[in-house]
């Protein structure tokens, strides 16, 4: 594969600085109408553009976030000034990406599995992406945990599926993030959580170096290994930690420049409280562990916006406040009386 890997690189140092994070805000069409929904929204194009405005012409945001995940509709959209909204970003210093996977069918013979679509056609999209302003890109892979699941298969599938991705992306000159997910939904345990996670991470690994994906160049966004949701016995933040960064060390290769933590359903609060537990001693690491959130940066924006223009400087506040914690997190400076400050 012949790339270039200053390009690749320079994105990988400006993803990566320290109290920075990602803001994932690639949220589908039914995604998003879901959480207007909840909040007595209509989901309407402009309502999506004019929200999606919102958050990245936030003052100050390019302080804790370093990129931004966009959905194919928000990279080509305009604000009401005419400004491309990724052109709102890089005005803040902050990174455009883009999703690039087409979400995720059922796997045939394999009940209650998934596998993500997307990379038929994927290399003509990502020059056009590239040509829009993005500079990195998102493929996600839902790895579900119940009775005789996840199979081996079903793995070795979704980790093909994002190494392909991963070296398309580089050839295409974006740097992929890689997103494995293990779902917390379900009532397994801590002990299970890590199993399955090194299982995906050894595999997702190994398909990436026979893919020939240059590891430098790329990022990892895992989900933290957790219990399920309904699992009776939760974890407090330092058992997270401990789980997440042993399974991590015995399979994420010290090359690969940063680790961004998905929330995954956690709430704003504990997704803070787990990656802070994660950065302290963080120098220990080889990995910078930050994050990309959606919800757990969005939910409480949602809430004081609710599609009101007057709500508007209210909702940046509170975006910028999360992102501000979760900056201190990546820095192991977090506590849980900044919530009320």
């Amino acid at each position: 594969m012949s790339i270039s890997l200053e390009k690749l690189e320079q994105t990988v140092a400006e993803l990566t600085v320290r109290g920075k994070g990602i803001l994932a805000a690639d949220e589908s069409t039914p995604t998003i109408e879901k959480r207007f929904k909840a909040v007595n929204v209509t989901c309407t194009v402009e309502a999506r553009r004019d929200y999606r405005e919102l958050l990245f012409s936030t003052p100050g945001l390019g302080a804790f976030i370093s990129g931004v995940i966009l959905f194919d509709e928000t990279l080509k959209q305009k604000s009401v000034t005419d400004v491309a909204l990724p052109q709102l970003l890089a005005a803040q210093g902050i990174v455009p990406g883009i999703k690039v996977d087409m979400g995720t069918v059922p796997l045939p013979g394999f009940p209650g599995e998934k596998v993500t679509q997307g990379l038929d056609g994927l290399a003509l999209r990502l020059s056009e992406y590239g040509k829009l302003g993005a500079r990195f890109a998102k493929w996600r892979a839902v790895i579900a945990v119940g009775a005789g699941i996840p199979t081996h298969p079903a793995i070795a599938a979704n980790a093909h599926a994002l190494a392909r991705y991963a070296a398309i992306c580089q050839e295409q000159g974006l740097v992929p993030i890689v997103e494995p997910e293990v779902l917390m939904d379900g009532d397994h345990t801590l002990e299970t959580s890590a199993h399955v996670s090194e299982e995906v991470l050894h595999a997702v690994f190994d398909a990436l170096y026979q893919q020939r994906v240059a590891l430098e160049c790329m990022l990892l966004k895992p989900s933290m290994v957790t219990p399920g949701s309904a699992c009776p016995t939760q974890a407090t933040p330092q058992q997270v930690a401990l789980a997440t960064l042993t399974c991590f060390r015995r399979v994420v290769p010290a090359a690969v420049p940063g680790i961004n933590f998905l929330s995954g359903g956690q709430t704003e609060s504990v997704a803070t409280a787990n990656l802070n537990a994660m950065n302290i001693g963080a120098e220990r690491q080889p990995w910078a562990l930050s994050f990309s959130y959606g919800r757990a940066l969005q939910a409480p924006v949602l809430k004081a916006w609710r599609g009101e223009s007057a709500n508007k400087m209210i909702a940046q506040q509170a975006l910028y406040q999360r992102a501000q914690l979760n900056g201190a997190a990546c820095q192991g400076r977090y506590t849980a009386a900044m919530e009320n400050t």
